[in-house]
């Protein structure tokens, strides 16, 4: 390599690698982290390998020199190779996905401290509803002032203001304490013959140190999670990092507890709700080794481990690893290919596999693990279907009579019940019952969602809100507004109804927006302060309740409409994950769901309790239409905020589509979700063989096209939404 030359990725997608020169005594090489110059400004970016990242050669005479090399380790070779992977098949610019490994650039510079804020519980002379609001928002949160006026919905200036009047204080918070360190040894579970057995082979794949993905097949309740802590324990042992990916950010703080119970302390925590402070002391803390567990949402798998030994991908069926915007990757996908580049074991845990989890277990790519039983004795709950036609609700109620039984039942015996819905709210449709004027969202074309308990109608896409109105925006006529459907607030109302004394909770996204929320609806469960717990799919995984002995799933046919590949695979993982919340302990669990089609086939299986016929019958059907994974999809998304140039950028892209063998383009055509954050969005749909280089063909195709500047084209690789 050429030292007085350095070939660099900046951190701006619109730009290809640059040739910069390298001043005379600073020393850099692959990996290294710069500041380098562009025009007026100054930005941060990578040395890379020069035969690897293309750039125009340039005479070393007409090259800038780099303005500083940060006193950091050089990202890792093999992380390198995974951020060229990720790029090329993901389509995404390589700066793009570089971004995700320098997460936190305030970490680059040296040790020091910052001054944080939290509040000292005096109230302020002056308490205006802004200062109320903030204070009870706060709570016993610290952060930046910016960060405290977005957890408190003020201004900074509100912020100030209460620090002035003494309200809210000042903290020194040093940036580099170090992490301490998990003790492999403090408290060894006694595990049961078939956790022993799975535990040891995965302690055998982390001592051979080389690439072996793993799926750990357990029912719910099986023990799974103390198996592969004792493949963390091997990989402490011998000095190794090791990354645990779990799909929300909501199941975090439960399995910081039952880390800190085997382990003696807490991993380090990643993700979007860590304040700046917490996430640059553990970006600084991965980099040198020193966090040697990550627990984190799948932003972490980029991040620079200094040691890596091992990555475990909790839940690793859950469609949430697929992120949806920006660099559009699967991360239980992109974990398999970073422990590969890694030369490291990758367990993927899950009690409802997905199908291509499943087809790389058949084909002997991956190994597989099972425990098919619950672990100290506990039984599958029993489960059985409510046919909501022979059996309906009363009129304006959404819980069949025999649920309701149950749930009485429950009550007088002193157990905890679940009701489950995925959806959101008080009721996904609002409607005049005068005019019939209904609230679609104004940036997309979605149906507005009342939330009844904060007096808005909001849209679940774009974040749009608005109050609830008194009388109709079109027809003015008073308190005209009916509800329509149910979601989660209405189950609620329904069960206040009917069990006035009931203790109840919501468990959703807008009630459990941090890990320290769900850690309070874990300590309030576990001390038996609720009875009836209404929920959405963010209590399908990872909590443990044994008192919970009854699930009730209100509407099991939500997730088959819409004509998702996946709908009936991603209907029965929800079920049988939520059922798997009951009987966990020593009290036997039943599960009853709610369904217009007992007879449909997913119901069948859910109920019967067969797993591998369900999944072999919709392996075939998949096989059957070249779909994942016996073919490969890519959608191409066109967006634009003009319509019409939206729709021609669109036809000139199928315009443009090459003609390949075992290959097909169908589109465009509007997409199911139109109109997105006030931008008109067409897709086309690429379904190919896998033996068609698909990136390849697109890269080709879109690369010689000119777009207007206001159109946006996304290509989203093997595509987990069809909206």
């Amino acid at each position: 390599m050429n030292r007085s030359r350095a070939r660099v990725i900046l951190l701006n997608a619109a730009l290809g690698p640059l040739d910069y020169r390298v001043p005379h005594g600073m020393a850099v090489e692959p990996g290294s982290i710069v500041v380098a110059p562009l025009g007026p400004r100054q930005l941060i970016g990578v040395v890379w390998e020069p035969d690897r990242a293309k750039a125009e050669e340039v005479g070393d005479n007409r090259l800038r020199p780099l303005l500083q090399a940060y006193d950091l380790p050089p990202l890792p070779e093999p992380l390198r190779r995974l951020i060229e992977w990720t790029a090329d098949y993901y389509l995404a610019p390589l700066a793009s996905v570089l971004r995700m490994a320098l997460a936190s650039t305030g970490a680059l510079e040296g040790a020091r401290t910052v001054t944080e804020y939290r509040a000292t519980g005096r109230v302020p002379d002056r308490l205006t509803p802004q200062r109320a609001q903030a204070l009870e928002r706060i709570g016993e949160r610290m952060g930046l002032v910016r960060e405290l006026a977005i957890i408190g919905g003020v201004s900074d200036g509100v912020i100030r203001g209460l620090v002035k009047s003494g309200a809210i204080e000042p903290i020194e918070v040093a940036l580099d304490a170090p992490f301490p360190d998990p003790n492999p040894d403090y408290d060894v579970p006694a595990l049961e013959p078939a956790q022993a057995e799975a535990a040891d082979a995965l302690r055998d794949a982390v001592a051979a140190a080389a690439f072996a993905p793993v799926l750990l097949d357990g029912v719910t309740g099986s023990g799974k999670t103390e198996v592969y802590f004792e493949a963390i324990a091997e990989a402490l042992r011998r000095g190794r990092q090791t990354l645990v990916l779990l799909p929300e950010i909501a199941l975090t703080e439960p399995f910081l507890k039952r880390f800190a119970a085997r382990f003696g302390v807490e991993p380090v925590a990643w993700h979007s709700g860590l304040r700046q402070s917490q996430r640059r002391r553990a970006w600084r803390a991965i980099v040198n080794g020193d966090a040697r567990v990550v627990v984190g949402a799948r932003s972490s798998l980029f991040l620079p481990y200094a040691r890596l030994g091992l990555i475990v991908v909790d839940e690793a069926h859950e469609a949430s690893f697929k992120q949806e915007d920006g660099v559009q990757y699967h991360a239980r996908d992109v974990a398999v290919m970073r422990a590969r580049f890694e030369s490291i074991p990758v367990v993927l845990a899950s009690a409802t596999p997905a199908i291509e989890t499943r087809h790389m277990v058949e084909t002997g790519t991956y190994a597989e693990l099972k425990l098919p039983d619950r672990y100290g004795g506990a039984r599958l709950p029993d489960m059985a279907a409510l046919d909501l036609i022979q059996d309906p609700p009363p009129r304006g109620r959404w819980l069949a009579p025999a649920l309701v039984g149950e749930l009485e039942a429950n009550l007088a015996a002193a157990e905890q019940s679940l009701l489950f819905l995925n959806r959101r709210g008080y009721a996904p449709l609002t409607l005049c019952r005068h005019c019939g004027y209904r609230y679609q969202c104004p940036n997309c074309t979605a149906w507005m969602v009342e939330h009844r308990f904060t007096r808005r109608l909001a849209c679940h896409h774009c974040g749009h809100v608005m109050p609830t109105p008194n009388a109709c925006i079109e027809c003015g006529e008073e308190d005209s507004l009916v509800a329509c459907g149910p979601g989660v607030e209405r189950i609620a109302d329904e069960v206040q109804a009917l069990f006035p004394e009931a203790r109840t909770a919501i468990v959703t996204s807008d009630t459990i927006w941090s890990p320290a929320k769900a850690a309070e609806f874990v300590a309030r469960m576990e001390a038996g302060e609720i009875d009836i717990v209404i929920g959405t799919q963010l209590v399908t995984k990872g909590y443990h309740f044994p008192n919970l002995t009854l699930v009730g799933v209100v509407d099991a046919d939500l997730g088959l409409s819409g004509g998702d590949l996946r709908a009936a695979e991603r209907t029965f993982q929800q079920i049988r994950q939520v059922s798997g919340r009951a009987g966990r302990g020593e009290k036997p669990g039943r599960v009853l769901v709610q369904t217009h089609d007992p007879s449909a086939p997913v119901m069948q299986a859910l109920v019967s309790g067969d797993a591998e016929g369900f999944y072999a019958a919709e392996t075939d059907a998949r096989h059957e239409a070249a779909m994942p994974p016996f073919g490969r999809l890519a959608a191409i998304i066109v967006s634009s905020e003009d319509q019409a140039e939206a729709t021609e950028a669109a036809r000139m892209i199928g315009r443009a589509a090459p003609r390949h063998d075992n290959m097909a383009v169908f589109g465009p055509a509007p997409a199911p979700l139109a109109m997105l954050r006030g931008r008109h969005r067409i897709r086309l749909l690429v379904h190919a063989a896998r033996s068609v280089p698909v990136q390849d063909i697109i890269r080709d195709w879109l690369g010689g096209l000119q777009f207007p500047r206001g159109v946006r084209v996304a290509v989203d690789v093997d595509p987990y939404s069809f909206l």
